[in-house]
């Protein structure tokens, strides 16, 4: 176990991996909030987040109240903290990573080094739903309740799509392309070796910020230019947004994390595990947590349709579905600049949490 002051790693060993790989001497980061006596939350990171990109969810005037709950925060492989290319330089290819081996992982930590035998509640936005469908799933004894937010079980065929743009935009940079969806480059199915260096790094990441700009908010929160409205923004133009906000958010990470991630959300299904053996419905009706499915109004690649589906396959009295009703689209669910739909999540999590 080693600590950096903001965050703890637990080494895991050498990690057999679900495609049959495996990551050597892998270690997962993670904080802790709270006494270890009290009742445990499982919080976990998204798509290029940060630990400390949780803590806006947390604090003594939040229902993840650190006096109340032990809050664990585990990072995502591949976010930069957690065993990922940028901290493991040596593995290459970097093996892929699915939701199934992160939980499995996360699982390790919480119950075997932390003695967490039973959670309260499991919850995340984003990526950190999709890990919420996987634990709930996976080890559906284990939590009271869960709330996924803005994320979905299974990532849709649209979603995936998307994705491939995200995915292009780094791969271009290297004089390549997709393979497909689940897939690496065409350079790596014939053996080669992708680096990038800080040229091609530079070109990528920017245009992986410009297709992201798209997709992370809504039409209407472009037509209302909140861009430039919203207290915790304030840009002075849509050029200004997309360089010192789309752009800055993607130079600040690595484009080979970046791409580890995005196979992760890409491949996500929780359904492709025993018992379910790829039934969705299945998958579903084996929840047992109460599930609190929030997804946004106005999110662009996590619609409200798929969640309606969900609670759907789910049993009688298991799934609760509540939309945002915000026009921030997918960043109304975090990382927390949406003040009103901060306050909107965390009434709906008190009220839920009051409720079970």
């Amino acid at each position: 176990m080693a600590s950096d002051g903001d965050y703890e790693t637990y080494k895991l060993g050498n990690f057999k991996l679900k495609s049959g790989g495996e990551i050597p001497d892998s270690f997962i980061a993670y904080k802790t909030l709270g006494d270890p006596s009290l009742p445990a939350i499982i919080y976990p990171t998204w798509y290029s987040g940060t630990i400390s990109d949780n803590l806006w969810l947390t604090g003594s005037n939040k229902t993840l109240n650190p006096e109340r709950y032990y809050i664990i925060i585990p990072a995502l492989f591949g976010n930069g903290q957690s065993s990922s290319p940028s901290n493991m330089p040596d593995l290459r290819p970097f093996p892929e990573v699915l939701f199934y081996d992160n939980v499995r992982a996360q699982h390790e930590l919480v119950t075997k080094h932390l003695g967490v035998k039973h959670a309260r509640a499991v919850l995340g936005w984003s990526m950190g739903a999709g890990q919420t469908y996987q634990w709930i799933t996976q080890f559906p004894e284990f939590m009271d309740m869960a709330a996924p937010f803005c994320g979905s079980a299974k990532t849709s065929l649209h979603n995936q799509v998307f994705l491939e743009g995200v995915k292009s935009a780094l791969y271009a940079a290297l004089g390549t392309s997709s393979a497909g969806v689940a897939k690496p480059d065409l350079h790596s199915t014939q053996g080669k070796r992708i680096s990038f260096t800080s040229e091609t790094r530079k070109a990528g990441l920017k245009a992986l910020g410009r297709v992201y700009a798209g997709w992370g908010f809504s039409q209407a929160f472009y037509r209302e230019k909140l861009y430039e409205t919203a207290p915790r923004l304030g840009f002075k133009n849509l050029d200004d947004f997309l360089v010192n906000f789309w752009e800055a958010w993607a130079l600040s990470k690595d484009a080979e994390d970046m791409l580890v991630m995005a196979h992760t959300w890409q491949a996500g299904d929780c359904s492709q595990q025993e018992p379910y053996d790829g039934d969705f419905k299945k998958a579903m009706e084996g929840i047992k947590a109460k599930t609190l499915v929030l997804p946004a109004k106005t999110d662009l690649y996590f619609p409200p349709e798929d969640s309606e589906i969900e609670v759907q396959n789910m049993k009688p009295g298991v799934g609760t579905l509540k939309v945002f009703p915000s026009i921030w689209g997918h960043w109304a669910g975090g990382p927390g600049q949406s003040t009103e739909d901060v306050k909107w999540l965390d009434d709906c999590l008190r009220e839920f949490f009051a409720a079970n």
